[in-house]
């Protein structure tokens, strides 16, 4: 299967060369020529399965390059570091809806699922394409990406890799992660500004000649290990339809019945990623998009409007404080049956005046419901499912969990519903402990210790170990300076 541009459909590569760039030249991002089908028997075939299995089945289907045990040996190296077996156990809540745990990764968050699998993909796509050069892997990151990302990539033969996060955009345990991180070819910066500054100061130094002739002259090229990379995005597809057959196997549902899925989103690639498995034939009814009060995708799902122009909201689910998601671009390419010259016109719109609008039947026809929740609904909410439940939710799961509720009771739709969660409660220790007991504690590992003693639920031992470690990168850059750090961590002169 060969990949687009979303931005120019001529540009047609093969799924290593999409994955070694990361973007297209032209500034679009990558697709599937076609969707495959995954079947009824397919998705019976995959209940006796493990994840491992599951996983390799479902991304073959997209890397036709590669056969199915090239691809289950890369799953079963990247879900070996999960303390899982079953890597996203799905955790039943109330009679009809479930979680989704995808944060038994080695650093405690759903990037994992990814970017465990990302460098092993990296490696063996660079082998097909005859890489000669070094791959910079430039991220951008509100949080978990970053950790995520340098941990998966870490001393990963013929890479580099640089991230960039706000120094005020991220939680102390996310912060402590990526400034601790070992390795001979990571590089960690902290900018000055928001996550889209760094989303788009990183998209600037992709699309700037003079900085990628330079680096090639240093021996890079250029990757991303965003969700821009279509490698990062279709392991994400396996866990939906991963969902859908446990629900299957413990007869919560019957084989064809729908499901909702609720995903609390920023950059908008998780909840396109059940887009993808619906496109599939993954039986799905409603796909809940949850943001917190940085609502740009709530307003875009509920009116066709998308306009950035407003203000930037520091919120206790950080890793959701964006206003520019990436990944709609992809969304927007289907919903206008591939009409690249469309995507032109918005993104230029987005770039130029900070908002677009279409039609907002395109959005529900296919199946997308949008709502947000502030501040003050995520502790209660927190609280609420802990004392009703028993169950412990993160800061951005809780978002999807209150957007889930009310959109129970606004529409009675009482289809069976996985909301998915994103991480582990003890990356935002200070602000879960705060909502179940009302008392606040700045210190991060403190606040873990008081977590484990009110809710039984230990400590991952990746975030425990934190304290002990050294912080390795301490370096803070204005936006503007990013290119020039990204040539000073390459080895050149600025």
């Amino acid at each position: 299967m060969d990949y687009i541009s979303t931005r120019n459909k001529e540009v047609s590569q093969s799924a290593s060369e999409s994955i070694v760039k990361g973007i297209s030249v032209d500034g679009g991002l990558f697709v599937p020529s076609s969707f495959p089908n995954i079947t009824i028997d397919e998705l019976a075939s995959l209940e006796e399965k493990s994840y491992k299995e599951r996983a390799a089945y479902v991304i073959s289907k997209f890397l036709t390059e590669y056969t199915y045990e090239e691809l289950l040996e890369l799953t079963t190296k990247a879900y070996s570091k999960f303390d899982s077996e079953e890597t996203a156990p799905l955790v039943k809540i109330d009679e009809g809806s479930f979680v989704m745990e995808l944060w038994h990764g080695p650093t405690c968050a759903f990037k994992d699922m990814a970017l465990t699998l990302l460098p092993h993909l990296m490696t063996a796509s660079r082998l097909k394409v005859g890489a000669k050069d070094k791959t910079l892997i430039l991220v951008a990151t509100s949080g978990d990406t970053g950790k995520a990302a340098l941990e998966g990539f870490s001393d990963v033969e013929g890479t580099e890799i640089i991230v960039f996060y706000p120094n005020d955009g991220v939680s102390d345990m996310q912060k402590l992660q990526m400034a601790t991180q070992e390795g001979k070819n990571v590089h960690v910066a902290a900018i000055e500004g928001n996550f889209d500054d760094a989303q788009s100061g990183v998209k600037r130094i992709f699309a700037d000649k003079e900085v990628n002739d330079k680096l090639l002259e240093l021996g890079y090229k250029l990757s991303s290990a965003n969700s821009i990379n279509w490698g990062r995005l279709v392991p994400q597809i396996a866990y939906y339809i991963s969902a859908y057959v446990d629900l299957v196997s413990s007869e919560e549902i019957a084989m064809g019945d729908k499901v909702n899925f609720c995903v609390p989103s920023g950059n908008f690639g998780n909840i396109l990623a059940a887009y993808y498995a619906k496109r599939m034939g993954l039986p799905v009814n409603k796909l809940i998009c949850a943001s917190n009060e940085n609502n740009v995708l709530t307003d875009f799902m509920n009116t066709g409007v998308y306009d950035i122009n407003r203000e930037f909201y520091k919120t206790t689910s950080p890793s959701m404080d964006i206003l520019i998601s990436s990944n709609l671009e992809r969304l927007l390419f289907e919903l206008f049956d591939r009409d690249d010259s469309k995507i032109n016109e918005l993104m230029n719109k987005l770039k130029t005046e900070g908002k677009y609008s279409i039609d907002k039947s395109l959005i529900e026809k296919n199946g997308f419901v949008g709502g947000c929740c502030n501040v003050e609904d995520t502790k209660e909410t927190i609280a609420n499912v802990f004392d009703e439940y028993g169950y412990l939710l993160d800061t951005h799961t809780a978002v999807a969990m209150n957007v889930y509720s009310n959109y129970v009771v606004a529409t009675e739709d009482y289809t069976p519903t996985v909301v998915v969660s994103t991480a582990s409660p003890y990356k935002f220790p200070c602000d879960v402990l705060e909502a179940i007991t009302g008392k606040y504690e700045e210190d991060a590992f403190e606040a873990g210790k008081k977590l484990v003693l009110e809710s039984a639920l230990q400590m991952p031992e990746s975030i425990a170990k934190l304290k002990e470690k050294k912080v390795l990168h301490k370096d803070v850059i204005k936006v503007e300076d990013m290119a020039n750090t990204v040539i000073k961590y390459c080895g050149g002169k600025n």
